[in-house]
């Protein structure tokens, strides 16, 4: 059974665990473009290279080179996949749809893992960060036996210079203005599927399997 889909979720909201989770249970190849670009270029593929020349020059890559790469592995013979983080925008979003259907295929379903803003400010904000083995912590979710000492290692804990409310929000800010158009156009063409991401990350896990269980029903 063939399953194509996409997974949003706003920084912080769990999104990239849950597409590992997801993966990993259901069968699914993980598609994370910052993955793919990274295999793309030290592979050596035409695709690769195009990616690689953008990056040394600290230029973001241009879209029709990050196409090039995610079909260039789709092309491998995967079938069945979770898109996690791509496309980022409604045009992006428009294109994936083009070439998707000129291949004969189209997503079955988008599932967002949605999350209240003051969730994600606290849950960003509260990471704690080792700085000798770099194993997470938080200061709410999962404390420290000892407060600023690593539970693995007792190394010191650090918060990440990108971590601060201020930071936050704006990068919040940017994914809202960026993900809405985006969110709209998922909902008009009845992919959508939004899971409450507030919940236990066992819970959340089981929500975006039931989102893509229903969305293909008997298989495609």
């Amino acid at each position: 059974m063939n399953r194509r889909a996409v997974i949003l979720g706003a920084p912080g909201a769990g999104k990239g665990t849950q597409a590992q989770r997801v993966c990993a249970d259901q069968g699914l190849v993980h598609l994370s473009t910052g993955d793919l670009l990274r295999g793309a270029v030290k592979a050596g593929s035409p695709a690769g290279l195009a990616a690689k020349e953008h990056m040394d020059a600290g230029r973001l890559v241009p879209d029709d080179v990050v196409f090039g790469v995610l079909f260039e592995r789709l092309a491998e013979g995967v079938s069945s996949y979770l898109l996690d983080g791509f496309p980022r925008n409604r045009a992006q979003a428009e294109e994936l749809d083009r070439r998707l259907e000129a291949a004969g295929e189209s997503l079955d379903v988008v599932v967002e893992v949605a999350v209240p803003d003051e969730r994600l400010v606290a849950r960003i904000t509260g990471r704690r960060i080792c700085k000798a083995c770099g194993r997470n912590h938080h200061v709410e979710f999962m404390p420290p036996k000892v407060e600023g000492v690593c539970d693995a290692c007792g190394g010191e804990l650090y918060r990440r210079d990108d971590d601060t409310e201020e930071v936050v929000a704006e990068r919040l800010k940017i994914y809202h203005e960026q993900t809405a158009p985006l969110i709209a156009y998922y909902t008009e063409r009845g992919l959508l599927v939004q899971v409450d991401g507030d919940r236990p990350v066992d819970e959340v896990t089981d929500g975006v399997v039931a989102a893509l269980t229903a969305a293909v029903g008997g298989g495609t």
